[in-house]
């Protein structure tokens, strides 16, 4: 797994909003995309004296939690992941569709996937995945971590973000709509603030990690997820 480094503070939110903000024209041709000022920074590079509580939304736009089965589910499972986390891909490729299966199509949970960004192409991922509307979002979640290994591969960030488009282009986006997205930078901010404060506050520190109803899971086999299902769904 993974670890995150959960230090961002306000240098690291411009950085990957500066990421996000291309100039891409209305059809999406990003080989006229300029990626001159798109160089990774890793978080071990930011001030470990930045706290979240110095991170400001001038955006305004609210992150909501996506709910994926009945709202009012007994059980709530939510996943902490990132689009370019192998083990997360590996979740959602097994556990996750025995869980959707047994569960949550049958009404007794709930899940909600919060987004971690080690990355920018997580990022970028996450606003494509939260481009069109709500009910597209596990559809195009699916889809991302389905095609992981094909999407993250290039040798220059317009390739991977071109990578991205195609995903979008074939759950029915158009290349405006994706265009827009990309290019959001207030919605960038708003998703990286949004993690930053439910990681601190859920203690998260790999992904892929997991609550239900509250309680953090130290192991994530499907075995280990009817367990803690069936101890919570006892009394419903």
């Amino acid at each position: 797994m993974s670890r995150i480094n959960l230090v961002l503070g306000t240098s690291i939110i411009m950085v990957l909003i500066g990421y996000l903000i291309m100039q891409f024209n209305p059809v999406l041709n990003l080989k006229a995309v300029s990626v001159a000022n798109l160089n990774i920074v890793n978080n071990s590079q930011i001030s470990n004296n930045m706290e979240s509580k110095n991170l400001i939304n001038v955006s305004g736009i609210v992150i909501e939690d996506i709910v994926l089965g009945d709202p009012n589910a007994p059980v709530t499972i939510i996943e902490y992941a990132s689009f370019t986390c192998p083990h997360c891909k590996n979740f959602h490729e097994g556990t996750f569709k025995k869980l959707k299966k047994n569960y949550i199509d049958e009404g007794k949970v709930k899940f909600i996937l919060r987004d971690v960004f080690f990355d920018r192409y997580g990022l970028w991922a996450a606003m494509v995945a939260r481009c069109d509307n709500t009910e597209k979002f596990y559809g195009i979640v699916e889809e991302i971590f389905r095609r992981q290994a094909e999407w993250t591969k290039g040798e220059e960030d317009v390739q991977i973000a071109n990578n991205l488009r195609k995903i979008g282009l074939s759950i029915g986006m158009d290349s405006d709509t994706i265009g827009e997205c990309l290019s959001d930078g207030d919605m960038a901010q708003a998703l990286v603030n949004k993690y930053q404060k439910n990681a601190e506050k859920d203690k998260i520190s790999s992904t892929p990690s997991f609550l239900i109803n509250g309680e953090k899971m130290k192991k994530s086999s499907y075995d280990e997820f009817v367990n803690k299902i069936e101890e919570h769904l006892k009394g419903y």
